[in-house]
């Protein structure tokens, strides 16, 4: 079993290796800017939305709010579409909108990340097999200085597989960690909404008077 390793490691070489770390270069430099367009799209900030929630303008703030993209935005719809349930049913619409816009944000993050974490030891591998044929080409013979050469020459090659791993992950790891981050503020923006909407709702004035236009709705089914 090692004999037959050895053999089909020498017989390859790392070159498919380092043209496996070039796709996954490109794959993650297309993702990269994927991502960037997206969150540039849906990550507008609404930052006169909370204002006008804790001030009780939701006829405002719908208007502002409109169709317009994002986690934000999709957040404040279902919370304003929840206000006539009180807070509680504020909180957990916004809790299921964020739920499910999530995903779409989380999108190829995790491949960037793995990528990030395992092209050094992919590149490290190709090293290794590398440096397994430079050996087994010294094993062939041949003159001394003439085959050490060849060996240092494929060792430094080979080497040029880990510096090339390197370089792959840096960029996906500094991706991965800035959209995750973007990602926790879209989060964070989106809950301070629903916080906004609940704390006007818990307000005494605001309860006594939902109140009222329940008991008003109840008089009114009764004496139909």
């Amino acid at each position: 079993m090692t004999k037959q390793l050895f053999e089909l490691f020498t017989r390859a070489g790392a070159e498919w290796v380092m043209l496996l770390l070039v796709l996954l270069s490109i794959t993650s430099v297309a993702l990269v800017l994927e991502r960037f367009l997206f969150f540039a799209r849906h990550g507008s900030t609404m930052r006169d939305l909370r204002p006008l929630l804790s001030s009780g303008q939701l006829d405002e703030a719908r208007i502002r709010v409109g169709n317009r993209l994002g986690m934000e935005a999709e957040v404040a719809r279902a919370a304003l579409g929840a206000a006539d349930g009180g807070p509680a049913s504020v909180q957990q619409s916004v809790a299921c909108a964020i739920a499910e816009a999530r995903p779409g944000y989380e999108r190829y993050l995790n491949f960037l990340g793995t990528l990030g974490n395992n092209a050094p030891f992919l590149g490290l591998f190709g090293t290794v097999v590398g440096i397994i044929k430079a050996f087994s080409d010294l094993s062939v013979g041949g003159a001394r200085g003439a085959a050490a050469s060849v060996v240092m020459s494929g060792i430094s090659e080979a080497l040029v597989a880990t510096a090339v791993g390197i370089l792959v992950a840096i960029p996906a790891v500094v991706a991965f960690n800035g959209y995750q981050r973007w990602l926790r503020t879209l989060v964070g923006r989106s809950e301070a909404v629903g916080y906004a909407l609940a704390s006007y709702l818990e307000r005494d004035d605001v309860r006594a008077a939902a109140l009222a236009r329940g008991c008003e709705s109840q008089r009114r089914d009764m004496v139909g």
